[in-house]
């Protein structure tokens, strides 16, 4: 999930350096990252999954006024129709995540973001049948049209509920 438009802002990299317990003066101290390779303040490598807070259908994203998918063993405002495990709703979740670079991203740069299906792929799971593996990919580029970021998600899905202990 991404926004089609994401700014990138020194406030949102101070914050999402905090959030991740991450003090490199990089993302923070201006005058400690000019004198770094890349010159500048940067984000940090995963904050291009921040851009789904931009996203106003993001299903994990609270809603003003509607239930909230909470992260507690009984999630609110969300009924489970059928097992396979989390992901927001039963019948998947996130196995993996990987960021390719191309350049490091800045505050001030606008990302444009778009997201293509990747590789699909099954295995045989040892007690939930056969396990259904697919990928997206989501590329990020700035302003001026240049690919900043390719962001590959993995998601599975069992073919059967695993059953819980």
């Amino acid at each position: 999930m991404a926004a089609k438009k994401f700014p990138v802002e020194a406030g949102h990299i101070l914050l999402f350096a905090r959030s991740i317990g991450d003090d490199n003066p990089a993302y923070m101290d201006e005058e400690a990252a000019r004198k770094t390779e890349a010159g500048g303040i940067i984000a940090p490598p995963t904050f291009v999954q921040s851009s789904a807070q931009f996203d106003p259908d993001y299903f994990l994203r609270p809603k003003i006024g509607q239930p909230w998918f909470g992260s507690g063993k009984n999630p609110t405002g969300l009924v489970r129709t059928g097992g396979g495990g989390g992901g927001g709703g039963g019948g998947g979740l996130h196995a993996e995540q990987h960021y390719e670079y191309h350049r490091p991203l800045r505050a001030g740069d606008v990302l444009t973001a778009t997201t293509l299906p990747g590789k699909t792929w099954e295995k045989e799971g040892r007690r939930s049948g056969k396990l259904v593996f697919s990928e997206s990919v989501t590329e990020y580029r700035d302003q001026n049209g240049e690919l900043v970021v390719t962001a590959r998600g993995v998601g599975v899905r069992t073919e059967r509920p695993v059953e819980q202990k």
